[in-house]
């Protein structure tokens, strides 16, 4: 008899601790990855600069039509802005003169677009009294990040 309650006491207890033992979740066969996402829904565009183009004249279609790094001292200096996309943004163009390590800005100009496609906008300075020999650059920005420079020279 003491055996029987011994191995009765030994199965209690090894049930009891299987049953306060962790459960696991059931094993399921893994599921296959799918082989291609679907496609992301694209967000618009927008507006991208796609030229700067510094010049001596401009056209009615507000391209520059006398592409030149170049200037006399009483040539009016042009830069057209080429934009691809379509929706609202500014454009700023900042032009400065160097001397030496010296740089003072001649004009600061602002625009908002609202294109429908491809387009093209303009900026231009110029000084009646002409502009003394050196060094200019004219900085374009999109909506406050830069899209594009021309180094320009008077002679």
């Amino acid at each position: 008899m003491k055996t029987r309650i011994l191995f009765t006491l030994l199965v209690s207890a090894a049930l009891a601790l299987a049953a306060c033992g962790k459960k696991e979740a059931p094993k399921t066969a893994p599921t296959q990855a799918p082989t291609s996402a679907p496609a992301p829904s694209s967000a618009p565009a927008g507006i991208a600069v796609s030229g700067v183009t510094a010049g001596k004249a401009i056209g009615a279609d507000k391209k520059v039509t006398a592409p030149t790094e170049a200037f006399a001292t009483g040539d009016t200096m042009y830069v057209s802005i080429d934009t691809t996309g379509s929706g609202n943004a500014k454009l700023d163009a900042k032009w400065t003169y160097r001397k030496g390590d010296k740089v003072a800005v001649v004009k600061e100009e602002t625009m908002t677009i609202n294109a429908t496609g491809p387009a093209t906008n303009e900026f231009h300075v110029s000084k009646p009294d002409g502009w003394p020999a050196g060094d200019y650059e004219v900085e374009v920005m999109l909506d406050g990040k830069p899209a594009g420079s021309k180094k320009l020279t008077v002679k």
